[in-house]
């Protein structure tokens, strides 16, 4: 059997189980090209509603003929995608990463335990890097945005307008399949507190501002050392482009967090400078104010002495 083939067997099998599928390259992009011309507005625009194959997860679908359409147009698709958010399952996609440096399973545990909730055994997906991707189901009105390192380091979210590379798909590091012990046909609720977490709280009526003059005022209060140390945290932070902000964020508060756990830097004032450069990426101060919470919690346990 070819990789074409055990792709495209693999995608029925899913879409047996209601999920909405397309064809990918070995890259983990869709696979069928657009039928817009490069740098034109439809094709940055248009979502599937021309009515032709191209469009990514937007041409997913569960119809067993249009999968086999979709797959012949792509001779080359070594593997599928499984489109979250749709219906029934209404898919979340959790991507805990496991390489440079990264534990995304770690960070999932520790999320739990900060937030008091159990992380439920469902199918799960291991990835050719050592990775895994938990299937969990969502409330058919839930709205969040797909993310990455936004949640914790290491842990990539995937939902509505999202996807996951499926079992049995073949990509550039390898092949994915059913981790072993875990249960394909069990795909169980997000747990509410995980989901509120996915997602973001309705917008503030008045813009966060941060008072950046009374700010460097603070800062000229420490001493050089912790004036230093601050400048270059900063700094790291206003210089990152997306993607990288958020876990340029949460690296720079578990530095930080060694001179609060030393008694020389208030963290009232560490978190404010932190969000003052964080908002000047680009983030919302939700996803601020997470990556700093979670930054200072993991570089404080890192200095915790020994029990």
């Amino acid at each position: 059997m070819t990789d074409w083939h055990r792709a495209l067997a693999a995608a029925h099998h899913a879409a047996d189980r209601g999920f909405a599928v397309f064809p990918t390259t070995r890259s983990k992009k869709p696979a069928v090209p657009s039928p817009h011309p490069e740098g034109s507005r439809e094709r940055k625009e248009c979502r599937a509603a021309c009515g032709r194959p191209g469009h990514g997860v937007h041409d997913a679908t569960s119809d067993h003929d249009r999968i086999g359409l979709l797959f012949a147009r792509a001779p080359w698709a070594t593997g599928y995608g499984i489109a979250c958010g749709r219906a029934p399952h209404h898919l979340i996609g959790l991507d805990l990463d496991r390489k440079n440096g990264l534990d995304g399973v770690a960070e999932l545990s520790r999320l739990a335990r900060q937030h008091g909730f159990m992380v439920p055994p469902t199918a799960t997906v291991a990835t050719p890097s050592g990775g895994l991707h938990l299937w969990l189901t969502a409330p058919a009105d839930a709205a969040f945005p797909n993310s990455v390192g936004a949640l914790a380091p290491g842990i990539d979210v995937r939902g509505p307008a999202g996807y996951l590379i499926g079992p049995n798909s073949l990509g550039d590091k390898g092949r994915y399949h059913f981790a072993p012990g875990a249960d394909p046909g069990v795909v169980v609720p997000c747990p509410p507190e995980l989901l509120a977490l996915l997602t973001p709280p309705p917008a503030a009526s008045v813009a966060v501002v941060v008072d950046t003059a009374a700010v460097r005022e603070r800062i000229g209060r420490q001493d050089a050392y912790v004036r230093a140390a601050l400048a270059g945290e900063d700094a790291k932070v206003r210089a990152q482009t997306q993607p990288g902000r958020a876990k340029r964020l949460f690296a720079s508060a578990a530095s930080l967090a060694r001179l609060i756990h030393a008694g020389a830097l208030p963290e009232p004032l560490a978190t404010d400078v932190l969000l003052d450069a964080g908002l000047a990426t680009g983030l919302s101060e939700t996803e601020c104010r997470r990556a700093i919470t979670n930054g200072l919690a993991r570089g404080s346990a890192t200095h915790q002495p020994a029990a």
